[in-house]
């Protein structure tokens, strides 16, 4: 696996070492689960579960009816 070094300053550190404590984590895990939520790059299950929930939400043609027309398109 492998192995990233991270250069932060004090006050940092602190607070990354009380919230690794608070979640029952090693500093590393902590980190690393961190790192890896923010940069999955598909949407959380509670996030995809919530799609179609919206009743009154307007559909598409219902938000682009009041749009009028389209600007001629400029050839490149």
């Amino acid at each position: 696996m492998p192995q990233l070094n991270l250069y932060v300053d004090e006050p940092t550190h602190t607070r990354i070492k009380r919230a690794a404590k608070a979640a029952g984590m090693s500093l590393s895990k902590w980190v690393a689960t961190v790192l890896t939520e923010n940069t999955a790059a598909q949407w959380p299950d509670e996030v995809l579960a919530l799609a179609g929930t919206w009743k009154d939400f307007p559909s598409l043609e219902e938000m682009r009816a009041g749009d009028g027309q389209d600007a001629p398109r400029v050839k490149l």
